[in-house]
């Protein structure tokens, strides 16, 4: 039985509002597959679906070849973080994970094993309610863990989180997948998607916009650049122009597409004019990501997207 998380036309509407619209995907093994999508995307709502937490209006989604109602002991198939606060805050760290434990027929000594993974060993008696939003996200993980499933799902686990928190789970959700389990990681920080994930979902209104290799995602729409600085500015721009290459002003200089460095470089050398900089740019996942979706966020302000 293979580890995968596989969606076949899945689809989930609320009334008149069609949440997840006909998405097939499959989440492999080995890898770290990041899901990206605006807000009210349908990215929560999928992982509901996978989960049987919300039921799908049509099409199928399976965890490990199984409906997850259907599977035997879940626990031990798919671990999940949706919601890091959704705990009592009186309980303490290790209640909190007996409690799981038991329903899967754990004992304490896996609780013990995956609070020392998290870092949350020193902690365990603490109550949760006392936890920062790092450590709660910490413990929410440590749930995933407890059955040491093959598949784990996480919904925005670096959101609030300090630079230090989002290194770490980043190094932790590359570590579970060079482990060979399949991880599905929900995220708008495009900037930390672009270090975490070896795999692209993108989303938007609920259709699904790319399922790809992050690296041949940005090989396809990260159109390269490049940035040249000028005593002469403005004659090098005529000189550019003449080529028919594109320019845009960026900082104090220009952003040239059309040409390689090595052009610009040739170009402004046979003109005599002294480059002060020229170096080639590519966009970043964070502008790909809002060109390919702009049309598709739920919200939008008058100088931008909205949330």
């Amino acid at each position: 039985m293979s580890d995968t998380i596989e969606a076949t036309g899945l689809t989930k509407r609320y009334g008149d509002r069609l949440a997840v619209d006909g998405l097939t995907f499959t989440v492999e093994p080995g890898r770290v597959t990041g899901f990206l999508g605006p807000n009210g995307a349908g990215k929560s709502t999928t992982m509901r679906l996978v989960l049987g937490l919300d039921a799908p209006t049509a099409g199928t989604v399976t965890v490990c070849g199984r409906r997850y109602p259907d599977l035997p002991r879940p626990l031990h198939t798919v671990g999940a973080l949706l919601d890091a606060h959704a705990v009592h805050p009186g309980r303490t760290a290790v209640s909190h994970l007996l409690a799981l434990a038991q329903t899967a027929g754990l004992g304490r000594g896996r609780v013990e094993e995956v609070l020392g993974l998290v870092g949350l060993a020193n902690v365990a008696g603490r109550r949760v309610g006392t936890f920062s939003l790092g450590m709660a996200q910490r413990l929410g993980i440590a749930g995933a863990l407890l059955g040491d499933p093959p598949v784990l799902m996480f919904d925005e686990p670096v959101n609030g989180l300090d630079p230090e928190g989002i290194r770490w789970v980043r190094t932790f959700m590359r570590g579970l997948a060079a482990e060979g389990r399949t991880v599905l990681v929900s995220s708008h920080l495009m900037s930390e998607m672009a270090l975490t994930a070896h795999h692209l979902l993108v989303i938007g209104r609920g259709r699904l916009i790319a399922d790809t290799g992050i690296d041949e995602f940005l090989r396809e729409h990260g159109d390269e650049a490049v940035l040249v600085r000028a005593g002469e500015q403005d004659r090098l721009a005529r000189v550019l122009r003449r080529t028919g290459a594109e320019l845009s002003a960026h900082d104090d200089g220009l952003l040239v597409r059309g040409l390689t460095a090595g052009d610009v470089g040739k170009l402004a050398a046979g003109e005599g004019i002294a480059l002060e900089e020229l170096s080639a740019r590519r966009r970043s996942l964070e502008d790909v990501f809002m060109a390919l979706t702009g049309d598709a966020v739920e919200y939008g302000v008058e100088y931008g997207v909205g949330a």
